[in-house]
């Protein structure tokens, strides 16, 4: 009897493109499959194959019964969710734990497919094939992030220029780490604007949450020793590149800032924050923070 055992079949999971019986075969042949012409003829004759994702269930099986799964087999997903203010590094390791990657792997993927090295992914919950391999849950999740992002532009702009939407990403990711709530956004956005236009330091403690640095509390230590131009207490302007994945609320915020002239701002004790553009009073609300 014959038996497949390929390496593409290791994880269990297949994924069949779209297109004719024909097509499909010859794919399957490049992925070193070995079918032939009567295979085509046989699933003319039991029903065309299932497209994308499908979970074979076993990876050895007789010729009959992988054609049978081929055309019978569904996908086994599974739901993994990206926080906002996440960032791909901290990511990486939820995705990995989730479906069985190589976390340095994996990581690797986003670095190299990715537009930015932050920003690229959209915060929402995936629903992703077990057995996908760390290529191709990069591929997934950038593709439909990016569509995902020039769909925004669209509808802002009317037409998507990928500088300029960096820009207002870099914005929004500062914005997504700062801001208590989403009320908050527009007006931590006028800050990082109104401090631009005056040429001061951004200062702000969520650009240094770039990477594996995503949940660390930022310390006088870390501003006196980070040398990147993410430390935005050492450097002027933006950092380089988004420091974090973000949501449309926060980008919104980034391309729609509220109009004021608060150039400080600091947490209370419930949470939100309090603003000002006068800095005695900045430090009063920094004295009375906890009060």
């Amino acid at each position: 009897m014959y038996y497949l055992n390929q390496p593409l079949l290791t994880t269990k999971v297949l994924h069949v493109p779209s297109g004719s019986i024909g097509a499909i075969i010859t794919h399957l042949k490049e992925k070193k499959i070995s079918l032939t012409s009567l295979d085509k003829t046989f699933l003319r004759f039991i029903g065309s194959p299932q497209q994308g994702w499908i979970y074979m269930g076993q990876t050895k099986m007789n010729h009959g019964d992988f054609l049978y799964k081929l055309t019978t087999a569904k996908a086994a997903m599974k739901a993994v969710t990206l926080i906002p203010g996440e960032t791909t590094y901290g990511f990486s390791h939820t995705l990995a734990e989730e479906f069985n990657l190589d976390e340095t792997r994996l990581y690797k993927e986003f670095m190299h497919l990715g537009h930015y090295k932050e920003g690229a992914l959209v915060p929402d919950t995936y629903h992703l094939p077990l057995g996908i391999t760390e290529h191709y849950a990069a591929v997934l999740l950038l593709r439909s992030s990016a569509l995902r992002h020039q769909e925004w532009a669209m509808k802002i702009f009317g037409k998507y220029n990928k500088k300029k939407w960096q820009r207002y990403l870099i914005i929004a990711s500062i914005v997504q780490k700062e801001a208590a709530n989403k009320k908050e956004m527009p007006l931590v956005s006028s800050v990082v604007y109104n401090r631009l236009k005056k040429g001061m330091k951004l200062q702000m403690d969520g650009s240094l949450n770039y990477g594996k640095y995503s949940h660390q509390k930022v310390t006088a230590t870390r501003i006196r020793n980070d040398k990147s131009h993410y430390n935005t207490y050492k450097y002027r302007g933006l950092p380089p590149e988004p420091v974090c994945n973000v949501e449309l609320s926060a980008i919104k915020a980034a391309i729609f800032p509220a109009k004021t002239e608060y150039l400080y701002f600091v947490v209370g004790k419930k949470g939100t924050h309090r603003f000002t553009s006068n800095y005695f009073t900045h430090v009063r609300n920094i004295r009375n923070a906890t009060k």
